[in-house]
C-alpha cells in the first residue's frame, strides 16, 4: 500500500449543506519485468514479474468556509472526515488478498510473444501491461472494492449523530 497524505482545504465558497467532504485518489502503478531471450532469427518476450502497488496516496478533506479553522465546527467536521479516510483504508486493507489475487491471475494470463525485432520489444511490453490492467480479474475486484468504498462511506455518515456539532452549539 503506498504511503498517503492529506490536504486539508476550504473551498472559498459555502458547500451548499454540506459540512465536509473527502475526495481520495486511489493509485494504481504496474511494473512489468520481462525475460528477453534472443531465439532464432527473433526474441522471446516473457513476463517474469509484475510490482504493483494499489491504493490510496491522496486524500483532500474540503471543510466548509463557515467552519473557522481550529474552531469547534471545525474540529468535528474532521474527525467526522477522518472517519472516511479511515474507511477507504480500511476497505483497501480488507481487499488486499483479493488484489493481490487478481494481479497474480492478470500476470499468469500473459503469454510469451516472439517477435522478430528487437525494436518491437517495448511495443510488446507494452501491450503486455496495456492486457495486465484491463484483465478482467482486476477491473471486477476495483469495482468490488470501491462498491465496498461506498456502502461503508454511507453507513459513516448515516451514524453521524450530529452530536459533536451540538456540543459547539452550547
Amino acid at each position: 500500500m503506498p504511503k498517503w497524505k492529506k490536504n486539508v482545504v476550504q473551498p472559498s465558497v459555502p458547500m451548499g449543506g454540506h459540512y465536509g467532504k473527502v475526495e481520495a485518489t486511489l493509485i494504481e502503478n504496474f511494473e512489468i519485468i520481462t525475460d528477453i531471450n534472443q531465439v532464432d532469427d527473433g526474441y522471446c518476450v516473457a513476463l517474469k514479474t509484475v510490482n504493483a502497488e494499489i491504493g490510496y496516496n491522496d486524500f483532500e478533506v474540503q471543510i466548509d468556509v463557515k467552519n473557522k479553522p481550529n474552531s469547534c465546527e471545525y474540529n468535528a467536521v474532521m474527525e467526522h472526515e477522518n472517519m472516511h479516510i479511515k474507511t477507504y483504508l480500511g476497505v483497501v486493507d480488507d481487499f488486499k488478498v483479493d488484489l493481490q489475487r487478481s494481479v497474480f491471475n492478470a500476470a499468469d494470463s500473459i503469454m510469451p510473444v516472439w517477435v522478430q525485432s528487437f525494436d518491437d520489444i517495448d511495443m510488446i511490453i507494452n501491450k503486455m501491461h496495456d492486457n495486465l490492467v484491463k484483465h478482467p480479474d482486476l477491473i471486477l475486484v476495483k469495482q468490488k472494492l470501491h462498491a465496498a468504498e461506498e456502502i461503508k462511506n454511507k453507513k459513516v455518515d448515516e451514524q453521524e449523530t450530529g452530536e459533536s456539532l451540538k456540543k459547539c452549539n452550547l
